[in-house]
C-alpha cells in the first residue's frame, strides 16, 4: 500500500513539470521576439483575442439556456 501512494504523489509532481516545460518552451521564443514592436503589438493583440475567445466560449458553455 505504501508503493502505491508513493506512486500516486508522483502523478502530480510529473505534471506541474510537464505543464512548465512546455510553457518554457512556448513563452521563451516570444520573450526574444518582444523587442520588435510590430511583434509586440502582434503578441498583445493575439493574448487578448485568445482571453476573449476562451470567455466567450466558456461563458457559451455555463449557460445552459436550453428554449427548444
Amino acid at each position: 500500500m505504501r508503493d502505491f501512494f508513493l506512486n500516486v504523489t508522483r502523478y502530480p509532481r510529473y505534471l506541474i513539470a510537464f505543464g512548465l516545460g512546455v510553457a518554457n518552451s512556448v513563452f521563451e521564443p516570444l520573450a526574444q521576439r518582444r523587442s520588435n514592436p510590430v511583434t509586440a503589438v502582434a503578441l498583445v493583440g493575439a493574448l487578448v483575442s485568445g482571453l476573449l475567445s476562451l470567455s466567450l466560449i466558456l461563458r457559451a458553455m455555463v449557460s445552459a439556456d436550453v428554449s427548444a
